[in-house]
């Protein structure tokens, strides 16, 4: 199947087709020169999309890592592995690096601050996997060349002034996520009425973020409001955040089923 063929079985368009042809010939580099290739880091949406587009284009598992730096990682990339080097071994052979940015606590730097400083020296965002930050410091995940580059001129965030130095994977200070457990019960497991619970809304309220596109399950836009979801699901809503479906219990004498859901504050 050619290349158009693929995008389009994959509902491939706009930016989202640009991006996936990509990953295509990252594909073909590595399986012509016999070399390991990788794309740039992807957001979880990204990745959904592009294990949809291999899975169509029939790569094997064993010919692609997706690497972030740690196990949990939110961006990662894809590294296309040749025939003599496998998955375990896939992040020695990656371009990933990993800088530590430490400056005053009082200055209280966020995400926000650190992306507007990468995004004014003109690093795009696929040369950046997660942001870290921390207490006096914020770890970046990047990729080879924009390492050095960094080094050199990253040199502030926000009103703080950064000292930028190299560290190792084990280095990592991966701050454990913050969140809030609901329990409620919901009339059935609808999108809508479990949006609704989620993000403390009226149901209306719920179906008119699905039905305006505002709504992802598991990282795939959903437009439907009566999609019934199972346990394990993530829903993500622009503008509120994201919760995940962690359990789903047993039916209430009115005929109400009980949920569990983690949200991520």
């Amino acid at each position: 199947m050619d290349k158009g063929a693929l995008l389009d079985r994959a509902g491939a368009s706009g930016d989202g087709r640009l991006l996936l042809a990509k990953v295509l010939d990252r594909l073909e580099q590595a399986r012509s020169r016999n070399i390991p290739v990788s794309t740039g880091f992807l957001s979880p949406q990204e990745q959904t999309a592009a294990k949809t587009l291999l899975r169509l284009a029939g790569v094997r598992e064993e010919e692609a890592a997706y690497l972030g730096g740690y196990p949990a990682a939110e961006r990662k990339l894809i590294l296309f592995l040749p025939d003599w080097l496998s998955c375990e071994d896939a992040e020695s052979q990656s371009s990933l690096r990993f800088l530590r940015c430490t400056f005053r606590p009082e200055y209280g730097l966020t995400h926000r601050d650190f992306l507007g400083s990468l995004m004014g020296l003109g690093i795009v965002r696929e040369k950046v996997g997660d942001i870290l930050v921390g207490d006096g410091c914020c770890d970046l995940i990047t990729l080879g060349p924009v390492a050095d580059f960094l080094r050199e001129n990253l040199s502030s965030a926000g009103r703080a002034r950064l000292e930028v130095s190299e560290i190792t994977a084990e280095d990592l200070r991966v701050s454990e996520a913050k969140c809030e457990e609901l329990r409620d019960t919901v009339s059935s497991l609808r999108l809508d009425s479990i949006v609704a619970t989620g993000f403390r809304l009226s149901r209306g309220r719920a179906a008119e973020l699905i039905e305006g596109g505002r709504v992802q399950v598991n990282w795939t836009d959903c437009v439907k409001p009566d999609r019934l979801l199972a346990e394990g699901d993530t829903v993500s809503a622009r503008g509120f955040g994201k919760f995940e479906l962690l359990q789903v219990g047993g039916v209430t004498r009115k005929g109400r089923t009980s949920i569990l859901l983690k949200r991520y504050l």
